[in-house]
């Protein structure tokens, strides 16, 4: 087990296949930053571990990841600098995160999520941090935060899906379904809900057959393509927008909502495509949210 303050995540290798399962499923497996370097210190111990072939990434519960607890950084504020800001103290804390994620990607070995359910906002970095995707056909796959408060670190929208379509996703904030993330080739495969767990264990086997030396080389190949096309630059330029995202007038204007209101109806509002002032402005009162709702 990876131990911390709260388990956040489990680790269970069975024969040559190791499981890191995200584990808040009364949250829907939100992210902390404790569950960020938990995750690294479950790929560290899989790659150590001689028996491991393959890495399978999964949610406890209903869902993956439905992205950081706004409960605790956008309600309560945990994280949240006065106006102002630091933005390399930013930086560092949110660049920790990614490249706690991005071990999935730098793992020698394969990693494969298995999503159900959702995997959007940062639970969406994650996923596209796995080497492979296999989705069911209703799971959601999204980053809502590009409405407001939010940059994808991991920058791997664009590497995975090319200019066009990656901005369709981040210009909205839409989630798309399996099928579709499949069609777009952002995820490697789709199938119902009830096969997803077969799909990805056949997968999963059909990897472990191979010698460890044989995936640690066809891996760092084709990793070192997209590292000759600037990913780790871009994704520095991207951790950097995040914090200003989130400390922008309109990320503060969602802030300010969320402690008011609670998390759940600042997301409400910030995914129904309703107006996000420039330049922040007023939060709405009880009686505009009636009103809207």
């Amino acid at each position: 087990m990876v131990q911390g303050r709260e388990q956040t995540v489990e680790f269970e290798v069975v024969g040559r296949k190791a499981y890191l399962t995200l584990n808040r499923p009364e949250r829907l497996n939100a992210i902390t930053h404790e569950m960020a370097r938990e995750i690294k210190a479950a790929v560290d111990r899989a790659n150590e571990d001689p028996a491991v072939h393959v890495i399978i990434v999964q949610g406890a519960g209903r869902a993956f990841s439905a992205g950081y607890d706004l409960h605790r950084y956008a309600e309560e504020g945990v994280s949240v600098q006065p106006p102002v800001w630091d933005p390399i103290k930013d930086y560092q804390m949110m660049k920790s995160n990614t490249d706690n994620f991005f071990s999935l990607w730098r793992s020698l070995k394969p990693t494969i999520a298995k999503v159900r359910g959702y995997a959007v906002a940062g639970g969406s970095d994650i996923a596209l941090s796995c080497d492979l995707v296999v989705m069911a056909e209703d799971a959601r796959i999204g980053y809502m935060p590009a409405r407001v408060w939010g940059c994808p670190t991991t920058a791997m929208w664009v590497y995975r899906l090319g200019a066009e379509k990656a901005k369709r996703m981040l210009l909205t904030g839409d989630t798309i379904d399996g099928r579709t993330a499949a069609e777009w080739g952002l995820v490697v495969d789709s199938v119902p809900e009830g096969d997803l767990d077969g799909t990805v264990e056949k997968l999963a086997d059909r990897i472990a057959g191979v010698p460890v030396n044989q995936l640690v080389m066809q891996k760092l190949m084709v990793n070192q393509a997209y590292d000759n096309m600037g990913l780790n630059g871009t994704q520095i330029l991207a951790t950097l927008f995040d914090g200003i995202t989130r400390h922008s007038p309109e990320g503060r204007w969602f802030h300010e909502f969320a402690a008011t209101h609670g998390f759940d109806e600042a997301v409400k509002w910030r995914d129904s495509g309703r107006w996000i002032p420039e330049g922040g402005g007023t939060v709405p009162d009880q009686a505009e949210l009636e009103k809207e709702n």
